[in-house]
């Protein structure tokens, strides 16, 4: 029997050189399969898109706390842009979003089915100005370009309410810019002021090319920059995965407080930011940040919602079915001091 199959071998050494190779290459895929498997344990992978600002903290240290768990890993994704992230939750390529607070209402207008299950932290957003021209309060503000992270976008609402309240329609010109191209821009000439999520204010604050107009808190109290958004699809399928991340969202907020060091340490990680500037941002000036605030609540979004009506970003104030604060109102925050509590057993 050898021999014949060695004389079938010999005369058909073409064939059995693909056989091998195919043989060799299902072998292969097998052992990078096995050790994949083996690195990942069985931990179910929940995808989270963020943008690098203070009030998505939680993204990082959500991916942080649940790299190694044996259950679940929140594992955050960073976006260029809002809308490139809109995009992926659409598709669901990403199956949670730390979504810019208006741009959740448009896609709840088209038919998205998503729901709103936390707020990020708060009061974390700036208007800044450069140096050079003097600016100290929103009137001089007349006659110069302050740049938003995108319509959909509570800085935008928020600098129209200003530019109303001034009597400076037709004064100001607003432009869009992905945030983290703002410093840069300013830096350059090209901008004249932004009003932004932190920490990119704080880069230009903390190099000498801005100074400060204004924090978003005194101007809009319990200002929501961004907030959580979840395919309704993943609360349909396990609704214990999303109190686990809502809860351990929250509990990072309690320990990031404590330990803004850090804190900005990790985040820098992600970020591909300076820790310097992170940390500045966090803590200056001190207590600024709400951790606290993270259950959404029916009346703000509608008042957001109200006032994309007022200046025609949209039609209708429409919010039905998209707002969902159970999660948050369900959440335990006890004894999460310390990085390895963050985690309840």
């Amino acid at each position: 029997m050898l021999s014949d199959f060695a004389r079938w071998l010999n005369q058909n050494r073409p064939v059995a050189m693909r056989i091998a190779a195919a043989i060799g290459w299902l072998i292969l895929i097998s052992v990078t399969h096995y050790k994949l498997n083996l690195e990942q344990g069985s931990a179910r992978i929940i995808k989270i898109g963020y943008m690098p600002v203070i009030t998505n903290l939680a993204a990082p240290l959500l991916d942080h706390t649940t790299k190694d768990n044996e259950l679940v890993h929140f594992q955050a994704l960073k976006f260029a842009s809002f809308a490139e992230m809109a995009e992926a939750l659409r598709n669901d390529q990403i199956q949670v979003a730390f979504m810019i607070a208006p741009l959740s209402v448009v896609m709840r207008q088209q038919g998205e089915d998503v729901k709103v299950v936390m707020i990020g932290n708060r009061h974390e957003s700036t208007l800044v100005a450069r140096k050079d021209l003097n600016i100290k309060t929103i009137e001089d503000l007349a006659g110069h370009t302050v740049a938003v992270p995108m319509r959909f976008s509570g800085h935008n609402l928020s600098i129209r309410r200003l530019i109303n309240d001034n009597n400076l329609e037709g004064k100001v010109k607003v432009v869009e810019m992905n945030p983290p191209d703002m410093a840069s821009a300013m830096v350059s000439g090209v901008l004249d002021a932004y009003y932004v999520g932190e920490p990119f204010a704080a880069q230009t604050l903390q190099s000498g090319h801005s100074t400060l107009v204004h924090y978003v808190e005194e101007v809009w109290p319990k200002f929501i920059c961004n907030l959580v958004v979840v395919r309704n699809q993943l609360i349909e399928e396990d609704e214990e995965i999303v109190q686990e991340m809502v809860e351990v969202g929250a509990r990072t907020g309690v320990w990031a407080q404590q330990h803004p060091r850090e804190a900005a340490k990790i985040a820098s990680r992600y970020w591909n930011q300076s820790e310097e500037v992170i940390h500045y941002a966090l803590t200056q000036p001190d207590g600024r940040i709400r951790y606290n605030l993270y259950e959404p609540k029916q009346e703000e979004i509608q008042e957001m919602t109200d006032m994309m009506v007022e200046y025609g970003l949209i039609e209708s104030n429409d919010i039905t079915g998209l707002v969902e604060g159970r999660f948050a109102r369900e959440a335990n925050l006890e004894g999460a001091g310390t990085l390895d509590a963050i985690i309840r057993e």
